[in-house]
């Protein structure tokens, strides 16, 4: 699992309300975490956790950081890793510090501005779930101002590697990657009105009736439903809060 995405957080502004939104939604369980030192929900697939929703912190909001999704990355040495990716251009918005009964972690950023953390998880792994089980993240997307620098980096730092690419035509190239041999996402450089980011989609079973549920519940479709290269079905959205996070699905 080192070098893959393995967690993801949302930073909100109503974890009480972003809880109900995405359980509505996406049928995740949820139970508060105690450990944290603040307001942290675990939520999860059936019984096994797969990510966190906690407040946005003031520090951030004030720097005027939108609700957002992020991921965490397994590393076996944070401190190493972190000194790394700034020496290859990235930045370091938290330091290594450690969560009690957690792991150690840090916030760094690509050198195209990619924000994501870093976990050095104390306890043992957990095998991964089998591919497209809901509630779990089924794929991991950036949009870049140039894929081909962002995918060197990664590469560089994670063990990253390409898979097929496919033609999007005057959109460009959407590159494959896998991390372990495994599939695990896709860059490509962003259309002028997206920014750079890591974007997560969150398995579903039936993808019109899970965007039904998102707009039913007071978020937005953005783009989708639409059907992927593989067969698949995706919809792009915004929680009520503003966050954007997206669903996949075998089925429409």
């Amino acid at each position: 699992m080192i070098g893959k995405f393995f967690w993801y957080e949302l930073m909100t502004k109503d974890v009480s309300a972003a809880e109900d939104f995405y359980k509505k939604v996406v049928g995740w369980n949820s139970e508060p975490f105690q450990g944290a030192g603040m307001p942290y929900i675990v939520v999860k697939a059936g019984d096994r956790g797969v990510g966190g929703i906690m407040a946005l912190p003031e520090e951030a909001a004030k720097m005027g950081m939108p609700p957002a999704w992020l991921g965490y990355i397994h590393t076996d040495d944070v401190d190493a890793r972190t000194r790394s990716i700034r020496e290859a251009g990235g930045a370091v918005h938290r330091e290594p510090s450690d969560i009690p009964g957690v792991g150690r972690f840090s916030v760094v950023a690509d050198p195209q501005g990619g924000v994501f953390m870093l976990l050095q998880p104390t306890g043992p792994d957990q095998p991964p779930a089998p591919p497209m089980t809901p509630g779990h993240i089924g794929w991991n997307e950036y949009m870049a101002d140039d894929w081909e620098q962002a995918f060197a980096f990664y590469s560089k730092q994670f063990g990253w590697t390409k898979d097929q690419s496919v033609d999007m035509g005057e959109m460009g190239t959407y590159q494959l990657i896998a991390a372990g041999g495994e599939p695990m996402g896709g860059m490509m450089n962003r259309p002028p009105h997206v920014p750079v980011n890591w974007g997560f989609y969150f398995i579903v079973e039936g993808i019109d009736a899970a965007a039904k549920r998102a707009t039913d519940n007071g978020g937005k479709t953005i783009m989708g439903p639409m059907e992927v290269p593989g067969g698949q079905w995706v919809v792009n959205c915004v929680d009520p809060q503003g966050a954007h996070f997206s669903l996949l699905s075998n089925t429409k």
